[in-house]
């Protein structure tokens, strides 16, 4: 299903991709919001998030991806000691994270690599796994998991690419051929796209539905209109995803905003509308990388004391604060050492602020889809602020002229700590709204 954007605006946008990483960007279209009303973060918090990658079921990913990426890159992997790595991250230990995650609340992207590093297709068999054990990992994944984070695939393999029509890897095993380098670069959304779908298929097959995609390394770094509409195309087409969201890139460091990235809007007036959301991380692996190096630690993200690191920075800029980290570093050989650090830094993140919101990376996508996606018109003589809304949103928030009134049909509450949908606060300027916004012409009404 391809995109309202003008063939014209597309090919100008993918010109520019190979100037600059950020110029692959294509907003599409903004509607008109009143600058008297502010869509603030939902619930008046901060978003936060964790990002897993090189997660899928039983297998250890890059104990199996490291000699196929050493022919990749000849000389570049030989020092990795990956013969003495386990072949397996059990379930055990997946139930041990599952049952601390949601216990604290903790939300996020979990990917599951549908044919990980070649080893066997999760919706055919695992050589070296059972079926019985293959079905319980899946439904593991499917129980436990699923409330709380959303699966993505990270392409078919993290390793070599496949031949879609084959089923199997192409025999060049080079970085053109490799899902982490150079195989998207000149290719059209098309081609990514059927490519996404393959990945996508497994997982549909299995029952893990996907409303988004992660890439793997470099994947689509070179061809970045591509990638956005390819992500919309494929999620489209294998699950209806009604808002496709993709994570490629992370800023770990420095000013560069981390909000999410809403592209290729288009049709906001219409039934169908379209856009693709990009999630970016704020954070490196600070908790064992994706190969088991040594971690620079929980101060990295945030300090014992709660004053600094990365998530303070962010947090306090109020932009959603999304970990990023790789499920081989969190286990590690079964040291669980990147698990120990994720224990301390939530420890201190929830002992130092009492405003975050953990999401799952749709839920972000779709706050944020709704954030600039919404026209908002405000007229103060009717006292009524109307929403024309392409999406749905659980828990919209806005603030509003204090001098506006009183919201009719919302409860008040005494503090912006306490909003939920249906409910609003005063504050000295600004009257605060959450509500649950739905799709289509909405509007609130307010009382002198």
């Amino acid at each position: 299903m391809p995109f309202h954007l003008s063939r014209r605006r597309f090919l100008e946008a993918s010109a520019l991709t190979f100037g600059s990483q950020l110029l692959g960007q294509v907003p599409g279209d903004r509607p008109r919001q009143d600058a008297a009303v502010k869509v603030l973060n939902p619930r008046a918090r901060v978003p936060v998030s964790i990002i897993i990658d090189d997660s899928t079921c039983l297998v250890n990913l890059n104990k199996f991806a490291i000699p196929q990426f050493a022919v990749a890159n000849p000389g570049r992997y030989d020092h990795y000691p990956w013969k003495s790595w386990p072949d397996e991250i059990p379930d055990s230990f997946v139930r041990k994270f599952a049952d601390w995650a949601t216990e604290n609340g903790v939300k996020g992207k979990y990917s599951i690599v549908p044919f990980p590093a070649c080893v066997g297709r999760l919706d055919r068999e695992i050589p070296g796994w059972s079926q019985r054990e293959l079905q319980d990992s899946i439904k593991l994944v499917r129980e436990r998991l699923m409330p709380n984070w959303d699966i993505h695939p990270e392409m078919v393999t993290h390793t070599r690419i496949i031949d879609t029509k084959t089923g199997h890897p192409y025999p060049e095993i080079s970085p053109c051929f490799m899902e982490n380098w150079d195989w998207c670069n000149g290719r059209s959304a098309d081609e990514i796209a059927d490519y996404m779908s393959y990945a996508l298929t497994i997982l549909k097959n299995i029952g893990l539905p996907c409303e988004g995609i992660t890439t793997p390394g470099g994947f689509g770094s070179k061809a970045r209109p591509q990638l956005a509409q390819a992500t919309f195309e494929s999620c489209r087409s294998v699950f209806k995803a009604e808002i496709p969201h993709y994570f490629r890139d992370l800023y770990d460091k420095g000013g560069q905003s981390v909000a999410p990235i809403v592209q290729n809007a288009s049709g906001l007036d219409s039934d169908d509308p379209h856009c693709v959301v990009h999630v970016l991380g704020c954070t490196g692996d600070w908790s064992g990388g994706w190969d088991c190096v040594t971690p620079k630690g929980a101060d990295a993200f945030i300090t014992a004391d709660g004053k600094s690191g990365r998530m303070v920075e962010v947090i306090q800029r109020g932009e959603p604060a999304i970990i990023v980290c790789h499920w081989t570093g969190i286990y590690w050989n079964g040291l669980e050492i990147g698990f120990e650090i994720f224990r301390e830094v939530v420890k201190r993140l929830h002992a130092t602020f009492d405003h975050l919101h953990w999401m799952k990376l749709s839920e972000i996508a779709r706050y944020w889809a709704a954030k600039e996606l919404t026209r908002i018109e405000f007229d103060t003589a009717k006292r009524a602020v109307t929403l024309m809304a392409p999406f749905a949103c659980e828990e919209f928030t806005l603030a509003v002229p204090a001098t506006v009134g009183v919201p009719e049909s919302l409860t008040e509450v005494d503090s912006r700590l306490k909003l939920k949908p249906g409910m609003w606060c005063r504050e000295k300027d600004a009257t605060l709204l959450c509500f649950k916004m739905v799709k289509g012409v909405s509007t609130i009404n307010f009382k002198a």
